[in-house]
Formats: C-alpha cells, structure tokens, sequence
C-alpha cells in the first residue's frame, strides 16, 4: 500500500510505541489514526458489469431439498448406494402395506429405470426433507405422479404431519393401460415443517415420479426455484453465474457414459443428462455423498442467469481430475465426445431454434438464445502439464466453430506452490485469456494479501477469481474478506470477475463451510459474508478512483512458539528430536527411550513410546498434534527424525507454537501424499505460505530441519535445502478502496475497519467539488458475529452524513464495513 501520505494514528503509533521505536505522544487522543487521499483527477481501472458474481455447485444439498422446489426426496425411487450404503431406492419413503422398487422392462423409461410397485390397498409416505415437507396455510402445492395401472385404480393423495391433516385429501383416477401423468392441487389448510406425503392405491399399481411442488416459486416458473433462496441470489444483483461446480465437473468425468449406464452416473456429471423433461433426466450418486436429481439442470441454470441479468458461465470437464486426485485420462475417443458435448452445450445455449441443440432448447420453451459468452474448462486441475494437452484441443475445437466464446482455463486448488507457479506459466505461455484461481485461507491471509494482484502482469491473462471464502461466517470472516475485495477492486484491471464459494448450504446436510446463504425446509438467513458480499455486489462502481491510505509497518518481532509432531490420516513414528538456540544452547532433547513426559497432547490420535520411537497408530485421525517446549521460544533450530507407517498421507512437523489455533507446521506428503506445504494457523484458520510437489515413502526414514531466524524460517530435507519464506507481512486492518458510479456521479468511499477500536480518519477528496451530505451504508458487529435462522447480527444500516467537504474527518467504528456515496457537483 502506497505511504506517500504517511500519517501515523493511534493504530499505528501504538504499534510503533509498543515496538519502542517512538516515544508516547503527549497527547494520543489528538492524534488522526488514519488519513485517505482521494484522486479523482486520475483515472483508475474500469470495473466491468460482471466483475461479481455467484458460484452455484450442488454441495450441502444446496439443488435438491434446497434452490430446487421440488418437496418430494427421491421422487423417482433412483437413489443409489454408489457412495454411501445409507442410500437405497427407498430413502425417504416408507411404504405401508406391500410396496417395492423394481427395475425391469415395464419402467418409465431408461434414464428413470426404477419405479415403484405398489400392491392393492397399500400405501408409501414421503418424509421430505429435514424435519419433513414444508407447507403454508393458505398456499397452493400442485402434486404429479406418472402411473400405470393394468385394471385401473384410484389413488387417494394426502398431506399430514403428527397433529392431523394438513391439506384436503386428493382422489386421482388412474386408467387402465400404461404410464401416464396424472395431476391435482392442495391448497393448505395449516403450516407446518413436519408434513408427510401419502399415496394409498385401491388396486394394484405402478408408480414413479411422484412430485409435490409449491405453486409460488420465483417468477412462477414450473419445475421452478424456492422463491426465499431464488431471491436471495437475485438481490445480490451478481454479473455471472458460474456453473455446476466445482469437484462437481471434474470427479467421475473420465468415465464412459454410454445410454446403459446413463440412468445412474455415480459421480459423473453430463450436462446432456440434465435437460429436457424432468422424467426423463438421470439421478446422479455425486461426489459430495449423496444423490441429485437434475431437476435443477443445465436449462433452469440458464434461465435463472437469465431471470436476474447475470452472465451464464458453465464449467465442463477437461478429463484431468482435480480434487485432491490425480488422473489424466488417454481415452482420446473419450475426450473427443466431451469436446463435442462442449461444442453442444454451446449450441443448446446460443444455436437457432433450427439447430439440433437450439431445437431442443425452444421445445423446453425458450426460443431465443441464452447468449452464452464464456465457458471454463476444467477446475483445479492439479496435473497442469496434462491439463493443459487437454486444454488446448479443447479451445481450439471452440475457438473453430464459436470464435466469440471466451474460453477460460484455471491454475490449480491452490494460491501459490509449484503446480500454481507452472499452470500460470503455461497459461502464459498459451496466451490465455482468463485464468480461474481458487483458494479457502484463513482470515489472517485476507487480510495480508490486500496487494496480491498489484503485481500481476497488466498484459498477461486475467484473472477470474472464481472460489474464495476465509474458512468461517462470523463477522471477523466477513470483515477480512471486506478487506480483501478493496484490493480485488483497486486490480479490476487484471481480476475481472470474482465469486464467493460455495452459494448454499442447508443446515442438516453440511459438506463444507463456510457458506453464503444457510436454509432449512422453512426458512434461509443471510451469514455476515452475504452481507459484506452485497454492500459490494450492489455498490460496484464503474473506475476505480486512485486513493492512498496510512497502513500498519512490516513486522519486526521474531517468529515465537514451541515445537509439535503431528499426523493427517496417517500413522507414523517420530525419534531424536532436538530443539537447539541459535546460541548453541540445547533447549529440548528428546530420543525416546524413557517415557513421552516433556509432550502434551493438544489433537487426537493415539500416541505411545514404542521400540524407543513415539508413534501415532489411529490411521484414520486428523491432526494428533503433541507439543512441547517455550511459547516464548525464537530463533532455533528443531531437528526430528519422522517415518511415515501406513495410511494416505506423510508427518507434520510444527513450530512456532503458541496453542491448539496458532502455529506454522510443515506437512510434508500431505494432500493424499502429493504435496508438501508450510501451512500458517492463525486463531484456527489456515492458509500455505509455501509448498511443493512430492510424496513420502512409507518405512523410510526422514531427517528433517527447521531453522527459524527472526521472521525468516528455513527448511531442510534430508539435508538437502527444500524451501524458506518470510513471514513478515502485516495482517492490514484498515482496508480502503473509491470507485465513481458514473450513472450517478456518486463518489463511493469504501473502508474496511478490522479491528476493535474505531478508525478516525481524516479524508482528503483531492479537490473534487461535493455535497455536504454522504448516503450511508455500515455493516458493524463483534468480531464473534454470527447470523442465523433466529438471529440477524449482521445486517447493513443507513444513514446520512452531513459534514462531507472537500477535506472532512469521519470515525469509522470498530469492526465494521462502511460505504459513503458522495455526490460530485
């Protein structure tokens, strides 16, 4: 951050004080604890439409259950036990009476082989999802079922819950003859979250897609959107909308997908799969550990993006499997049909209705294109060398036929490393014109790496920063990703487009956090990120105006903590460990031929002596971290001996460690033993410093070394140099950024103040001519902050400002993100 203005305020003379580097002032609550310098005689990047946007993947049942309206759980009875042996045909449903799936050659169809063989006066319940199947008193509910009956029968349709009937029973005759629809509506006489819905037949008869949809979805549209979470989206006003995932698009893809195995994909996802009418699409056992349904496919993707004025941006499998795997597929018959159901995807989105794909499109009622300008291939692919093979046929394929498409590639699950540094080379070197960065950091990170794009190549391929979040949804997370998004602005020249991940998490089905928007069957709340995250998506700008800000000096005290052995889903056995001054003086010896006395046991696993060794034996557990030593502790050198015994990855050696949230480790064979890293741990949170490529063998011993020095810390191998870093960075707590609307005339003075104490702040508007009175908009809460179902913590207030002139002083409070809209003369 620039200091040409270099103001020192309480935050920072603090700093500087504490450091005994300047005396007290005599007066400290005289003093401007920051100073801003506005430029609006310069002229700053322009910010695009879509420099914000969302990221939808079906993770924690954000589709099914969630965004997608549908009530009914496993209405087509096709859930499998491909990932989770919970799952069966029957999952949701209890049938009364005689009632089993059958997959034989009367089936709907063969995408929907399943179906359900309900026997005469027996009867099967659906339970929904959560707590059971919402309804509001008042509202209607349209149910469907395709049935077949070979005598006819009569199908009584029921909504309850514990307390009685929720709904006015339905009577549905069904003929005699094959599979047909059959259709009826309830409208709700009570609400309730705990509703059941019940299908009793008179006679013998065979069921499937049996659906039950509220009749209020957003915009009305059938096989539509819960409308609350739809409108969540919407408000956020996003420029894009990136699509389906995620580990979503890569897992599964290298398998053949022939129509024998279509009706069931066990973790490959095909978009051809996802569209045309509902009983006709696949259920897919993901990789997230349960079953979709495509209900939600390609084509309410696009009508969605389109519904809110966001840009489609589809991702599409590059057959090299990222995720924390690695395979790269030789099929080349295999990869030319993905390349042409890429060309496809194109083709259904943008052809004429006259073309194969465009036809199929308009019969599902949209004739006109969904004009489709970008496409990603690929995501976090962790072989760059083999991704970029695969990469290249692919844009050229598009390039050929739909020159205009914009083609983006990625650079890896990581911020930094080997595999980062090589895809971005290579991306480079085949003068890409969009690179996908993804990384989950702790908050500390966010708030260090403010100037990460300052130094990108202005020339080189953009950056598309397509999945970020700072591991937590309290308020600090948000403050932090606050902090960060300034910076994203001030390089909107190089990031031009940005996304939050993930979008959706439903409370009782969690497979990551943290998340934008938390739900259950009843209700959805906005987490503190989704606030921060709108203040900005809805507060844009079209330039970026340049501005300068007083910020926090370097770190100067050394790296300080005690020493720790850890493992990761691996058993391992650690011996001679030596922890030495930089004076010479030995501070900690340890060989193990007595007992483990000088360790504390911070983490789980299982730790014992054992043959003169200390040894973890729980394969299965997640950092067993033991430590020992001074807190107080720096500048040394810790030396240990680790052998990896069994299990998917290698040892973890820590220093610099204060508690079981703050320390740096070095995992060495981490990441299922491809990669070894320098992780940092701040109040729980992690983020890498450094990292490689590499794997440990099992049975073989390693010598490992760590000098620390100051803030610098230096890393052997067996000897051999491996890698060093420098912490010395400053966590930055006040962030700021100013961008012009141009439609308004609005001056908008964005600050991040990250901290307990409030920021007084003398700003300077570099001579731009203002009204006196600023619209504004603050998000401020305790660090600890959490929204949830019952409780908004975090929630923007308005308000006014009168004493805006062209040099004014304005105390933005503790924790807080404060937007001022000031109208230029």
């Amino acid at each position: 951050m620039s200091r040409t203005r270099w103001r020192l305020g309480l935050g920072a003379t603090a700093f500087l004080v504490a450091a005994g580097l300047v005396p007290a002032p005599a007066h400290a609550e005289d003093v401007t604890d920051y100073a801003i310098t506005v430029d609006p005689a310069a002229r700053g990047a322009k910010i695009d439409d879509t420099m914000y946007g969302v990221f939808f993947e079906d993770i924690n049942r954000a589709a099914d259950g969630g965004l997608y309206a549908e009530l009914v759980q496993n209405r087509s009875f096709e859930y499998s036990t491909a990932d989770n042996s919970s799952y069966t045909p029957l999952t949701s449903w209890t049938a009364s009476g005689t009632g089993q799936v059958v997959n034989d050659d009367g089936r709907l169809g063969e995408r929907n082989r399943n179906y359900l063989s309900l026997g005469a006066g027996s009867s099967v319940t659906n339970a929904g999802y959560n707590t059971g199947i919402h309804v509001d008193e008042g509202k209607k509910y349209d149910f469907s079922v395709w049935a077949r009956a070979d005598a006819g029968t009569a199908l009584t349709v029921s909504l309850q819950d514990a307390d009685g009937t929720l709904a006015t029973a339905r009577r549905v005759t069904v003929t005699k003859g094959g599979w047909a629809q059959y259709k009826a509506t309830f409208t709700a006489t009570g609400t309730s979250s705990e509703g059941r819905l019940t299908v009793a037949s008179s006679a013998a008869a065979a069921l499937d897609m049996v659906s039950l949809f509220p009749r209020d979805t957003y915009r009305g549209e059938p096989n539509g959107l819960r409308k609350d979470l739809a409108e969540k989206v919407a408000a956020l006003q996003p420029g894009f909308v990136r699509f389906p995932g995620g580990c979503l698009v890569n897992t599964g893809s290298m398998e053949d997908y022939s129509a024998a195995s279509g009706w069931q994909r066990k973790r490959s996802y095909q978009w051809k799969d996802t569209i045309g009418p509902v009983e006709q699409r696949a259920t897919n056992a993901n990789v997230w550990g349960y079953n979709q349904s495509y209900g939600l496919g390609y084509y309410e993707y696009f009508r969605l993006s389109e519904d809110i004025g966001a840009m489609p941006l589809p991702v599409v499998p590059a057959l090299v499997t990222g995720c924390g795997q690695n395979k790269a597929v030789v099929d080349e018959a295999l990869l030319k049909r993905h390349i042409q159901d890429t060309l496809d995807l194109i083709e259904f989105a943008n052809g004429p209705a006259s073309s194969t794909w465009g036809k199929v499109r308009a019969k599902m009622g949209h004739a006109k294109p969904f004009h489709l300008t970008h496409i990603e291939v690929g995501n976090e692919e962790n072989l760059p060398n083999e991704f970029f093979a695969r990469f290249k046929e692919f844009r050229a394929a598009i390039q050929a036929k739909y020159p205009d498409i914009q083609v983006i590639s990625n650079s890896g699950p990581d911020d930094s490393g080997t595999t980062f540094d090589t895809a971005w080379q290579l991306n480079k070197d085949a003068k890409v014109d969009m690179v996908d960065e993804h990384y989950y950091n702790s908050p500390q990170w966010f708030l260090q790496n403010n100037d990460r794009y300052d130094s990108y190549d202005r020339n080189g391929p953009k950056v598309f920063l397509g999945e970020y979040a700072s591991q937590g949804n309290t308020f600090k997370n948000a403050l932090t990703e606050a902090a960060f998004m300034t910076g994203l602005e001030r390089n909107a020249d190089v990031v031009k487009l940005a996304s939050y991940a993930p979008l959706f998490a439903n409370e009782d089905y969690v497979q990551w956090r943290p998340d934008l928007i938390w739900f259950n069957n009843h209700a959805s709340w906005n987490s503190a990120n989704y606030e921060v995250q709108k203040l900005f998506m809805t507060n844009v700008g079209d330039r970026v105006v340049p501005s300068t800000a007083t910020g926090t000096p370097s770190l100067l005290a050394p790296i300080t903590g005690a020493v720790g052995l850890s493992t990761w889903a691996t058993t391992a056995a650690y011996d001679d460990v030596r922890v030495t001054g930089a004076d010479g003086n030995t501070l900690l010896t340890d060989d193990f031929s007595g007992d483990a006395s000088q360790w504390t046991h911070t983490g789980g696993g299982s730790w014992s002596v054992q043959d003169g060794q200390y040894v973890q034996t729980d394969v299965t557990a997640e950092n067993t971290m033991v430590a020992a030593g001074d807190p107080s502790w720096h500048d040394y050198d810790l030396k240990a001996k680790a052998t990896k015994k069994a299990g998917k990855e290698g040892f973890l050696v820590a220093f610099g460690v204060k508690d079981t949230g703050n320390y740096y480790w070095w995992n060495i064979g981490g990441w299922n033993n491809t990669q070894s890293a320098v992780e940092q741990a701040v109040d729980g949170g992690k983020s890498t410093l450094i990292s490689k490529a590499g794997s440990v063998e099992t049975g073989r011993t390693y010598d490992i070394d760590v000098k620390v020095r100051g803030r610098q810390v230096t890393l052997y191998l067996d000897g051999q140099a491996w890698g060093s870093f420098t912490d010395d960075k400053p966590a930055e707590p006040f962030r700021q950024v100013a961008t012009l609307d141009q439609k308004t005339g609005d001056l908008i003075v964005k600050v991040v103040n990250a901290q307990n104490a409030a920021a007084r702040t003398a700003i300077d508007l570099g001579g731009a001519k203002v009204a006196s009175r600023a619209r504004v908009t603050t998000l401020a809460a305790g660090p600890d902050a959490v929204n949830s179902e019952t409780s908004t913590a975090v929630a923007p207030v308005k308000s006014t400002f009168d004493g805006v002139a062209g040099k004014f002083s304005y105390t933005f409070p503790a924790n807080s993100v404060t937007f001022l809209r000031i109208r230029q003369r």
